[in-house]
């Protein structure tokens, strides 16, 4: 089944963020998103595909993610909403105390090619 056959909206994209971790602080970061992140994700509308670890790679240190939008347009509104809204930066600020858990974060917004299984 490819993207086009599936009537998936040409406008959908995914969003690749792939967070490097302070040294000894992946699973606090991990706990972060399983404990709360996910949770207000879901208050919010965002709707997270999958997250994976490194097992082997050029660093064990990586929480890589993937999310779906609608639109480049759902993105900004639910993206924005969530990096102000109030419980999130009550856990930020919580969970960073001894130091921020992330020291780079990088993104890429991707679009389906019209030869891509749905996933």
């Amino acid at each position: 089944m490819t993207a086009e056959s599936a009537n998936v909206p040409s406008q959908m994209v995914y969003e690749q963020r792939v967070y490097h971790a302070r040294p000894g602080s992946l699973p606090s970061l991990l706990a972060r998103f399983e404990d709360h992140v996910l949770g207000i994700w879901k208050r919010l509308g965002i709707d997270p595909v999958a997250f994976w670890t490194v097992v082997i790679g050029e660093s064990n240190l990586m929480l890589i993610y993937l999310l779906r939008w609608k639109s480049l347009a759902e993105r900004e509104q639910r993206f924005t909403a969530f990096l102000s809204d109030p419980e999130w930066l009550k856990v930020r600020d919580e969970t960073d105390k001894g130091g921020p858990l992330v020291v780079q974060t990088t993104n890429r917004i991707l679009k389906l090619t019209s030869f891509s299984p749905i996933i």
